[in-house]
């Protein structure tokens, strides 16, 4: 049997979400890159160790693939967007959060609910780095695992994709300008 509970954070909650953020950005901006993905790394190790709620463990894999979007060196994110990831990641760097970890079936709830706000946050960068891996994915299934996949190469398939795409369309479409 499961059970489906579903709440709504209203502007004072989200908020107060934003508030503990800053915070958090505040102080992980004395820390270096390498420490604040090292701190939402152990949280990922965290949760491992245990049984977690489902609903806890989804939103902790959205975690995972922030990680790997700064940390991808074929992605190689440009330094603003990376400096939004890390912001993004700063909350799970500081040890200590709203609900303390070690609580069964709530502790990471907290955690969980800031996945979900900066995935929001961050969708468009996920997109497009969900779209990348696609794309090394498939390079290297069609030219072996030595495949030189970069952010560039993605950039200029996705640039001819869009532009033949451009061009279907105008051909197809009404106009004086034919």
């Amino acid at each position: 049997m499961t059970l489906r509970i579903s709440f709504e954070l209203d502007e004072d909650d989200l908020k107060h979400f934003r508030l503990i953020m800053d915070e958090a950005r505040r102080i992980s901006g004395r820390m270096a890159p390498e420490d604040i993905v090292a701190g939402a790394e152990g949280l990922l190790k965290d949760v491992g160790t245990t049984s977690k709620p489902g609903f806890i463990v989804e939103r902790i894999q959205k975690l995972r693939l922030m990680i790997d979007m700064i940390s991808d060196i074929e992605w190689r994110l440009p330094h603003q967007e990376a400096t939004r990831v890390l912001n993004a990641l700063a909350y799970f760097a500081e040890p200590e959060d709203l609900i303390p970890d070690n609580i069964p079936g709530l502790g990471f709830l907290d955690d969980a609910i800031m996945i979900e706000l900066v995935v929001r946050e961050l969708k468009h960068e996920i997109e497009a780095y969900q779209d990348f891996c696609d794309y090394r994915a498939r390079t290297r299934a069609e030219q072996g695992e030595k495949a030189d996949v970069s952010r560039g190469g993605w950039l200029s398939e996705r640039r001819k994709a869009l532009q033949s795409r451009m061009r279907r369309r105008r051909k197809n479409a009404p106009g004086i300008l034919k």
